[in-house]
């Protein structure tokens, strides 16, 4: 019976790993769509994002059905809660990257960024593209080393994003008010898809070892 219980452990494990890898495809999908003007790159990343939705509904009643049944305790229990805990954090990535898409759908067939600023826009795609990567390795891993370098990575992050933010305040911004917000809106989306990112990195570790990545 508890083999059984850990293969079931094992499979929700491996369904929380997909859903990180499928965030990677949404987000990077969605960067090229907004750069491009991509109607069907927008779409396509839509479509992704609400995939992992359904995913979660599996996960989540994996997760409860291990609750209910299996009674599990010590490092199972934890793992069990925490992988709930994974589920929102993966869900809240993908709602994200949803909303980057629907940026570049609602502006097209016009670009929602404006030239001046696409380069920076293009590396926080790469950035968070780059976060859940590190994000799928690590929930795998459980390794601390790794989490730690996703803290790295946030911090290139949170730089592109003032820097964003500078362009936007800046007294030669010539992309008119509606790009401001547009722009203000997507440097939020992808700052907050890495801080998730990184949530998943010390839920990990936590399952992993039973003590706070601080530690």
């Amino acid at each position: 019976m508890r083999t059984r219980f850990h293969e079931n452990l094992d499979q929700l494990a491996d369904r929380l790993q997909a859903m990180c890898l499928c965030n990677r495809d949404a987000i990077a999908t969605a960067t090229s769509a907004l750069l491009g003007a991509d109607l069907e790159l927008s779409e396509r990343a839509i479509d992704t994002c609400h995939e992992i939705d359904a995913m979660r509904e599996d996960c989540e009643h994996t997760a409860v059905s291990l609750l209910a049944l299996e009674a599990p305790v010590a490092g199972e229990l934890r793992r069990v809660v925490t992988a709930i805990q994974l589920v929102g954090d993966l869900v809240r990535m993908a709602a994200l990257a949803e909303h980057i898409a629907n940026v570049a759908r609602r502006r097209h067939p016009e670009h929602a960024v404006p030239e001046t600023v696409r380069p920076i826009v293009a590396g926080m795609g790469a950035a968070a593209t780059d976060m859940a990567t590190s994000a799928a390795e690590v929930l795998v891993s459980g390794d601390p080393h790794d989490a730690a370098q996703l803290d790295g990575q946030d911090d290139t992050m949170d730089h592109l994003h003032q820097q964003l933010l500078a362009a936007i305040l800046a007294g030669d911004w010539t992309g008119g008010t509606a790009a401001a917000v547009d722009v203000t809106l997507l440097g939020r989306y992808y700052e907050r898809f890495a801080d998730h990112a990184v949530e998943v990195g010390r839920r990990t570790v936590f399952m992993a070892t039973g003590h706070s990545p601080d530690h």
